[in-house]
């Protein structure tokens, strides 16, 4: 199969697709929010899409990719990871599927390894790590710090994530730094002060873990609106281990996107249908610690924008694949495959508040992802099968 060189002017068709996800309603049949085209066919010209629309009609382009009655969506928006760490927790994770106790230091033996790594180290796995997903067809990815908790391992974390995407949190709220056990409010003078001054100019966003054993309402809103003083904008890891003010913070101040919402109340689902921050969930977290499942159902039927993303991390989602997500949240979360495909796209991109990623439709990157099938159902009628067979990135086709 020949590809495009993604060169500016340069122009490729890819036909006889089966199905075409665009995520634009207004390009396909039916009442779908996923835009559906049938024996369709897409135009990309340099790093953008100009043309989609049924095949017999597509434009004369300089080159020309046979889709083989396959489907093509969007590339995936994983809107939420934890990739510049090193070591692993193969341990924390037997123990826990063995039904043991574990006693280590959880995220705290991460912030161990990780500040010990060279940056070459780091980098490494981040590289390896992003390779995977785009493999699984992961085209646009966001990322945090949170592994280092001191002012030069968030700011190091930072800057090498920032080579590698433009969607880079700072969460040195991840956790009150062992350093600062005794001193919390030490801590939050820290990440409000020198630490987001060395880390803004390398991040687009700020996070915070507001739960117990975090960080509390009252500390999580000093954080957020000390970022958003600083040109930073916010998220949250809001309301995963339990109830709490996670999630009505993330509406008050305007957060892009609250993130797990494992445990709402009614006012919070009120609170995220009324506002503009998304409800990212993140099912490879309760597959890996058996934990209770986000109820996408409740949030989708209250008008909720819903995404879904892998938390890919060591500790708790330690999953680069959103096409695994996915079948999780079809078969456990109560998601139809074409909510759950929307919400891993065009969700994602809504978490990032991008428009030009998330659909295949005149101006937006010509971000594509080929599957062995048919239809983007199979995504989750086919779990566990690696049907991603290519992948294109602005343009460029990468597998």
């Amino acid at each position: 199969m020949s590809s495009s060189t993604g060169t500016n002017g340069t122009t490729t068709v890819i036909t006889n697709i089966a199905t075409l996800v665009t995520n634009d309603p207004s390009l396909g049949w039916g009442d779908s929010p996923l835009g559906l085209v049938r024996d369709a066919a897409v135009v990309i010209e340099g790093d953008r899409v100009v043309w989609t629309g049924e095949s017999s009609k597509a434009p004369a382009t300089d080159n020309r990719v046979d889709a083989g009655g396959r489907a093509v969506l969007p590339g995936f928006v994983d809107s939420h990871s934890h990739l510049v760490f090193a070591g692993d927790r193969t341990e924390e994770f037997n123990a826990r599927m063995s039904g043991r106790g574990y006693t280590a230091g959880g995220i705290r033996t991460t912030v161990a390894a990780t500040r010990a790594a060279t940056d070459a180290e780091l980098e490494a796995n981040l590289v390896r790590f992003l390779s995977e997903a785009l493999r699984q067809g992961t085209t646009t990815f966001e990322t945090k710090s949170g592994y280092g908790l001191t002012v030069a391992d968030e700011a190091r974390a930072l800057r090498l994530a920032a080579a590698h995407t433009d969607e880079v949190t700072y969460l040195g709220a991840h956790i009150v730094s062992p350093d600062y056990a005794d001193d919390p409010a030490g801590y939050v003078a820290l990440v409000t002060g020198e630490m987001l001054d060395a880390c803004a100019p390398h991040a687009r966003w700020i996070d915070v873990f507001c739960e117990k054993g975090a960080f509390d309402g009252d500390q999580a809103r000093a954080i957020l609106t000390a970022g958003k003083a600083k040109g930073l904008h916010p998220r949250i890891h809001a309301n995963q281990l339990s109830y709490g003010p996670g999630v009505q913070l993330a509406v008050e101040l305007d957060a892009a996107s609250a993130d797990h919402c494992t445990h709402l109340t009614d006012a919070d689902v009120d609170a995220l249908a009324s506002g503009d921050t998304v409800a990212t969930l993140l099912p490879g977290a309760e597959f890996s610690t058996r934990a209770e499942w986000p109820d996408a159902r409740r949030l989708l039927d209250a008008g909720v924008t819903v995404a879904l993303s892998t938390d890919c991390n060591p500790g708790s989602s330690f999953t680069s694949s959103v096409p695994f997500c996915i079948a999780l949240a079809v078969r456990d979360m109560r998601m139809t495959p074409d909510e759950a495909v929307w919400s891993a796209t065009a969700g994602g991109a809504a978490a990032l508040r991008r428009t030009d990623v998330g659909r295949v439709a005149p101006g937006a990157y010509a971000d594509l992802t080929l599957l062995d099938a048919p239809s983007h159902v199979h995504l989750a009628y086919r779990p566990g099968v690696p049907l991603v067979s290519g992948v294109w990135r602005r343009g460029v086709r990468v597998v």
